[in-house]
């Protein structure tokens, strides 16, 4: 059994080079020469699978033959008329296991075209040159209300406004963005970007959005569609799901979730509480995102426990690799039973092996037992439904039902990312529903659809 740990949790660990260092881009953007050099790799497949595999189907030998020819803002209009949030997809998408994964190089046994580089080269371009703009349609008097300021809202809005038709977001925190404002790696996207990404999609006219405003109470779905021409849901997933073992209140125990906020919206890095002995509950995307984050502020020892397999894990290869290469110890088949206290601060956390028997886990009996003066939980997310009581949307489990055109049980009511069944939790398949949504939307609006 290790030794319980009593060493507290300490802000400012690092000096401030090591901070700036620590948190500064995961991937450096590609120079000129360097871009045009890899955008000659690609052979511009006519059946391309990577356009195949992208949720929001970019012309990828397209936008990369416009690279090639010195034309990035041209690559970058190819990108956007598909993905108006391309600059971020391009930042936080999970390449590996998408585009990248298919490219006819890999089957040759060579390295993949850096697609998501090169996406990220055109895009970064034309938000620097001006070079791309969006105009909107003629006025049709119709306002769409969306529920929500995050990658499916956005691209909703962005769609919805091109056709003509006024949109007003409703969003609950103090900023938009969503879950590219406060949900991902700072080192994933620097420079406040996810701001100036907003301001990039605003910036066709037409769409305001009204900050402070969660649905509910105040903000009833009723009243929303009543007094509009159609509404789309964008609620992403407010609620975490709890460890719900002895302990668990215990100070240092965190919702991953909120730190990552919290350490998103920081002025400065070295105000926030790290611990020396550091374990994360979880296998997904934002276990290691905290589990790397929390390493890179300075914890000595971070540790991720993971109830299954590798195999299982929600996050990528990639994203693997990345926790060990920072320092993260992964620790698969186990499951927390219990949190040790030490006069009400967290000193350590039990565990049990797991294993599965006839497809369902189950624990092995055998016990062990590590420091920790911080725990964070990263077993996922859920909608949070109250606000939906007694709206008669349909839901299965946790999350909104809708259908192929991201169509509600509700008249004139439509839903997208994260908060619906099926949402996959990634930027770009939140994009994807907004833009399927939008269409629809539209297509209702203008009398040619349900």
């Amino acid at each position: 059994m290790a030794e319980i740990s009593t060493t507290g949790v300490a802000a400012g660990r690092l000096s401030a080079r090591e901070y700036v260092d620590n948190f500064s881009d995961l991937h450096p953007p590609l120079a000129k020469n360097k871009a045009r050099t890899e955008a000659d790799r690609c052979y511009f497949c006519h059946d391309a699978p990577c356009m195949d595999a992208c949720p929001t189907s970019i012309d990828i030998p397209l936008f990369i033959r416009q690279i090639a020819a010195d034309t990035p803002d041209g690559a970058a209009e190819t990108i956007f008329t598909s993905n108006i949030l391309g600059g971020m997809c391009a930042r936080v998408c999970p390449t590996e296991t998408l585009c990248e994964e298919v490219c006819v190089h890999v089957a040759q046994g060579n390295l993949p075209v850096k697609i998501g580089e090169l996406q990220r080269y055109a895009t970064d371009h034309a938000m620097t040159s001006g070079a791309v703009t969006f105009a909107r349609a003629a006025d049709t008097d119709k306002h769409v209300a969306i529920v929500g300021a995050g990658p499916a809202g956005l691209a909703c809005a962005h769609r919805l406004s091109q056709a003509g038709h006024k949109v007003t977001i409703f969003e609950a925190n103090e900023k938009p963005g969503g879950l590219n404002e406060y949900g991902l790696a700072a080192y994933k996207t620097t420079n406040d970007f996810a701001q100036s990404e907003v301001a990039f999609v605003l910036s066709i006219g037409g769409i305001d959005i009204e900050y402070g405003k969660a649905l509910g109470a105040d903000l009833p779905l009723d009243d929303l569609a009543k007094n509009h021409d159609a509404v789309f849901l964008s609620l992403g997933l407010a609620a975490t799901n709890g460890l719900g073992i002895a302990g668990d209140d215990l100070d240092g125990v965190k919702d991953a979730v909120e730190y990552i906020a919290e350490l998103r919206q920081a002025d400065d890095l070295a105000t926030l509480p790290v611990g020396q002995n550091v374990v994360v509950i979880g296998g997904g995307m934002t276990a290691i995102d905290i589990a790397v984050q929390i390493k890179r502020l300075g914890a000595r020892n971070v540790t991720m426990v993971y109830r299954r397999g590798p195999e299982q894990m929600g996050a990528s290869d990639f994203e693997q690799e990345l926790a060990l290469i920072n320092g993260v110890t992964i620790s698969h088949w186990a499951m927390p039973t219990a949190i040790i206290g030490d006069n009400g601060q967290v000193a350590a956390i039990d565990f049990e092996r797991t294993q599965l028997e006839g497809g369902k886990l189950k624990g092995t009996g055998e016990a062990f037992t590590l420091a920790a003066n911080q725990v964070f939980s990263a077993i996922g997310q859920v909608l949070d439904a109250s606000s939906l009581a007694d709206s008669g949307l349909a839901l299965e489990g946790r999350r909104i039902t809708v259908n192929e055109d991201r169509k509600t049980s509700l008249g004139n009511v439509w839903a997208g990312g994260d908060c619906v069944v099926g949402g996959q939790n990634l930027t770009v398949s939140s994009v994807d529903d907004g833009n399927v949504a939008a269409a629809a939307i539209n297509a209702f609006l203008t009398g040619k659809g349900e």
